[in-house]
């Protein structure tokens, strides 16, 4: 076995040096080069569709990690809104209702880029690292051919002299082998890199129009709900400005008719479990008791989530991930987690967004 390897290594070195050898003498006018014109073609418009389609992918990808950031700092902006807006106030309720629709729509909004844009643009870009090593073998097997048809230019001239008609004979059918290698994959990418580079049009057709209509109707349904929430804080200015809201004076002799709600009644049960530290996530609140050492806390995936980078974790809807901190803490980015998916040795980090604490 050893000693095969010994062989095929060695035979791999012997055509390494030969191809060096012939691209030398190419390059310095030695040998004649079979061109191609048409193939030449083929490859420059590979080239420039590869380079667009790896631009696209990589502007892409950020431009889904800055919605989902957006989509983190919306979420805390209308929590922050939910709390400061008191619930005795008019259309607490809707306005509540309306900032968790905004919420829902980014959520949409994210899921549709991810399922709908950026999977079948990562598709359309895998085609390209496969074809362009078929390229680099048609390649390897010209300057075989070139080198073979060379040899045996040679071995012709060598060969009349000393009639030695076997080596010719070899020689040709070791010329006609290398021509018939090289001649079946340039055939191929003939007629391969003209249809992968008319595949652009229809791809970027409709992969645009699914970018630009989840935009739209993005942009068209927020719009609506900022309608209502402006709607709601009109009427508060309304209804403030006829004192609706003024604290009246209370003198020692007036007794007032009853005592101010509070806008928000405790449950008791939550605020037990709080104390605990045992509160269920219906108060978005995570269990913090009888967890390994490490763990700070588990979510659970309501979303599927496909990683783009090497230090990001997959997860599909209903799997738990044990939350951890981060290594270096000037790694991590708002709206982020670092985590082990449960029962696995599978870390990295993840948007919070498509999880719940447990």
């Amino acid at each position: 076995m050893a000693e095969n390897k010994g062989i095929l290594l060695a035979k791999s070195v012997q055509k390494h040096a030969g191809r060096a050898k012939e691209k030398l003498l190419q390059n310095l006018g030695k040998v004649d080069r079979t061109g191609d014109e048409i193939f030449d073609e083929h490859l420059t418009n590979f080239t420039r569709q590869q380079n667009s389609a790896t631009r696209l992918q990589k502007e892409f990808n950020n431009y889904i990690r800055c919605v989902r950031a957006v989509q983190t700092a919306s979420k805390s902006l209308m929590d922050a809104i939910n709390e400061v807006y008191e619930g005795q106030w008019t259309g607490s309720e809707a306005l509540y209702a309306q900032t968790n629709t905004v919420e829902v729509l980014f959520q949409d909004f994210s899921h549709k880029l991810g399922d709908q844009v950026l999977i079948p643009l990562n598709t359309y870009t895998s085609q390209f690292p496969e074809m362009r090593k078929k390229i680099d073998k048609r390649g390897r097997k010209l300057v075989d051919y070139d080198s073979q048809r060379h040899s045996f230019q040679s071995l012709q001239a060598n060969a009349a002299k000393r009639k030695d008609d076997v080596k010719v004979t070899k020689g040709r059918e070791t010329l006609e082998e290398a021509k018939r290698t090289y001649e079946v994959l340039n055939a191929e990418l003939h007629d391969e890199l003209p249809a992968l580079h008319d595949s652009r049009i229809l791809f970027l057709v409709t992969n645009l129009q699914t970018l630009f209509a989840s935009e739209q109707q993005f942009h068209s349904e927020t719009s609506k709900v900022y309608a209502e929430l402006e709607a709601i804080v009109d009427k508060l200015a309304t209804e403030s400005q006829r004192g609706s809201y003024t604290l009246k004076k209370i003198t020692a002799n007036s007794t007032p008719s009853s005592q101010p709600q509070s806008p928000v009644k405790a449950n008791l049960s939550i605020v037990n479990n709080i104390t605990n530290g045992s509160a269920n996530n219906t108060n978005g609140r995570a269990t913090t008791t009888d967890l390994p050492p490490g763990v700070l806390y588990r979510v659970k995936a309501t979303y599927k989530y496909v990683r783009e980078d090497v230090d990001e974790l997959s997860f599909d809807v209903g799997d738990i991930v044990n939350v951890i901190e981060y290594e270096d803490p000037e790694d991590q980015e708002e709206g982020w987690l670092m985590g082990i998916k449960d029962g696995t040795n599978e870390k990295g980090m993840f948007p919070a967004n498509f999880t719940r604490p447990m």
